[in-house]
């Protein structure tokens, strides 16, 4: 079966999201393709499998599966079309655990078809408060995610969560939002999910799917551009359409190989 590493929501090798991609030639059970994602130790690895015209998308951490994974998308997509599985003008159409996701060519980047996740206002957890440690603006929560704004971009970038403590908090992840400082980017976020295995995840398209509705609200415009800020990070642009949004980004190829199970 092939093998791949992308990076996702970047134009550049070692920036962005590293994603494993891999194509499979026969329905693996669970156990493999999780040991398969522990072996990659990437933040998610895609298993795509062809159905006819649409490809069964499921993503694992090093630890569990998930119910919606952006970056991972974004790289399974790069693959279908670089490696010729699809032709550029045709649409790439997932089978997953969220429904019927799409993505498409447009120019350089990858646009990606999500749902929204709306968070809605609730009073955060104590073991949440202590772990961030910093006056938060807005807590709410989707049906995956915190989402926390703080004061200003300096202190997302600062940001030194307790992460065993944010490991007790019942979410998938927790995503912490300001403004942007940066005039070329409507907000930056960073998203920490060590209950799932990771610690921080370097770009993060589906916390965007909450991010997304939110600073348009916020900032009453439905086009954004949005920088995760880690280490490596990462662009996207987000259009806000309805009840779903489409996230938009680069990727590039940083090895393929061929795995025997």
């Amino acid at each position: 079966m092939k093998l791949y590493q992308v990076d996702a929501f970047t134009g550049d090798l070692f920036k962005g999201n590293p994603a494993g991609v891999c194509i499979l030639d026969r329905q693996l059970s669970e156990e493999i393709m999780q040991n398969i994602a522990m072996e990659m130790n990437l933040s998610e690895t895609a298993f795509l499998l062809k159905q006819g015209d649409v490809y069964r998308l499921r993503w694992f951490t090093p630890e569990k599966e998930v119910d919606l994974c952006g970056h991972a998308t974004l790289a399974s997509a790069h693959v279908l079309w670089e490696e010729g599985y699809l032709e550029r003008e045709q649409e790439a159409i997932f089978d997953t655990k969220s429904g019927i996701l799409k993505a498409f060519t447009n120019g350089e980047y990858i646009t990606l078809d999500f749902p929204l996740e709306v968070a809605e206002p609730v009073e955060p957890p104590e073991d949440l408060i202590k772990a961030i440690n910093v006056p938060f603006l807005f807590v709410g929560k989707n049906r995956m995610d915190y989402i926390i704004e703080v004061a200003d971009e300096e202190v997302v970038k600062m940001l030194k969560p307790d992460f065993e403590l944010l490991e007790q908090v019942e979410a998938r992840g927790v995503i912490v939002t300001s403004a942007s400082s940066n005039p070329d980017y409507d907000f930056v976020s960073r998203f920490f999910a060590p209950g799932v295995g990771i610690k921080e995840d370097p770009v993060t398209g589906s916390a965007h799917c909450c991010l997304g509705p939110y600073w348009s609200k916020k900032l009453k415009k439905n086009r954004l551009i949005a920088f995760q800020a880690s280490k490596r990070g990462g662009i996207l642009k987000l259009n806000i359409l309805g009840e779903r949004i489409h996230i938009g980004g680069k990727a590039v190829t940083f090895f393929r190989t061929e795995i025997k199970i």
